[in-house]
């Protein structure tokens, strides 16, 4: 007698959208932040092409950012225990001149 609409105590019933499965690819990502929230707004620059459109841009809670920060430290570190160091290589100094800077 179970029902597939019952959910686990602290469980989320989370949908994913079609068009949103699909991704969206972005090689920079702009980092801001204010006294109560992160704006980190990712980009898809393609060589040879002066200008780029933010593609998408999240809006997060301090704690939320932070949450962030070490979900995706532990899933890099994960991936690097099983396919070896992620190499890092630098790249040419893009010129960014839509607003303010930030770090990726």
């Amino acid at each position: 007698m179970s029902d597939n609409k019952t959910q686990k105590p602290n469980q989320i019933n989370i949908e994913l959208d079609e068009n949103i499965a699909q991704g969206i690819y972005s090689n920079l990502a702009i980092i801001n932040h204010s006294q109560s929230e992160f704006v980190l707004d990712f980009i898809s620059v393609m060589p040879g092409v002066p200008k780029s459109k933010v593609k998408s841009r999240i809006v997060l809670t301090p704690q939320h950012a932070k949450r962030l920060l070490k979900a995706i430290a532990d899933n890099v570190q994960r991936f690097e225990s099983m396919h070896g160091e992620i190499k890092d290589y630098q790249q040419s100094t893009m010129p960014i001149n839509f607003g303010p800077t930030g770090e990726a």
